[in-house]
């Protein structure tokens, strides 16, 4: 049985600027999974840096309030929210409540830097 804890896992800073623990990942333990699944945060006041990963990806809202942005399309994202994100779309989150917005990502196949793509802040 493998049972990991949010404070055992290390928090560091993402690619694109989230805070970011990573849970489960099948290149890190010895799992039969396709996906990897973090937690991630975006404090107050700030973005995520624009990015597109080859693989799909999920959001799931913990806390916090923003406005998520996936290509073209913008919409206003609270708590209890899934958000799914195709591979190749272009995305970010921007904090705009009073707290750290907390979500859930679940990314598969399991992230892999190779397959993201971090976009300059002024592009998107």
């Amino acid at each position: 049985m493998l049972i990991r804890k949010l404070s055992d896992c290390e928090e560091f800073v993402a690619g694109d600027g989230t805070l970011l623990r990573e849970l489960l990942h099948p290149d890190k333990q010895p799992l039969e999974l396709r996906y990897s699944l973090a937690q991630a945060i975006v404090p107050v006041g700030q973005t995520s840096l624009p990015h597109a990963l080859t693989t799909s990806e999920v959001y799931y809202i913990l806390s916090g309030s923003g406005v998520m942005s996936i290509n073209d399309e913008t919409r206003l994202v609270e708590p209890s929210d899934a958000i799914y994100i195709p591979p190749q779309a272009k995305q970010f989150l921007q904090n705009t409540g009073n707290v750290p917005i907390v979500f859930i990502c679940i990314v598969d196949p399991a992230w892999q830097q190779a397959d993201e793509i971090i976009y300059p802040a002024s592009s998107s």
